[in-house]
């Protein structure tokens, strides 16, 4: 029944030593307002699960319609570690050095403000750092229903 719920997709990236990690994620949502905090959930099994742990800063690139390519991709199962942003354009968050995709209708830095037990996933609280407007005129990349669908205008 989850999957009757539509969400927006996100891109959470990070650096530990260096190399650069990102993972899909649709478990994204607001907390707090004060102090401003977010969530997220990711996978205990994932690779990226303790890369983020790690790190304690991590960034958020809400996608556009245009950005189902980069959802499938980052949600791919076993790539190759080193070179995993390689083509796709991004910039570094000024606050977290993080990742943060070309196209991004919103990007969000964080550090990690607490970590609980979800069961095979973790909740991931983040106190905003800063957040942004790449793509300001563009429109979000949801998924609903085991697919992806875009807004129409009215």
């Amino acid at each position: 029944m989850a999957g009757r719920f539509a969400t927006g997709i996100t891109v959470v990236t990070t650096v530990t030593d260096g190399v650069a990690h990102a993972m899909t994620v649709n478990a994204f949502t607001s907390v707090s307002l004060d102090p401003v905090l977010v969530l997220f959930c990711p996978e205990k099994a994932a690779r990226f699960h303790d890369a983020v742990i790690a790190a304690g800063v991590w960034a958020v690139s809400v996608l556009g319609e245009e950005a189902e390519e980069a959802s499938r991709w980052f949600a791919t199962r076993g790539r190759e570690l080193s070179g995993q942003l390689d083509g796709w354009t991004s910039r570094r968050g000024r606050h977290t050095g993080a990742p943060i995709l070309r196209g991004a209708i919103a990007a969000i830095e964080c550090r990690t403000h607490a970590v609980h037990d979800g069961g095979d996933h973790s909740i991931v609280v983040g106190e905003v750092l800063g957040v942004g407007r790449p793509d300001p005129d563009g429109s979000p990349l949801l998924y609903y229903d085991g697919g992806y669908h875009r807004v129409r205008p009215r």
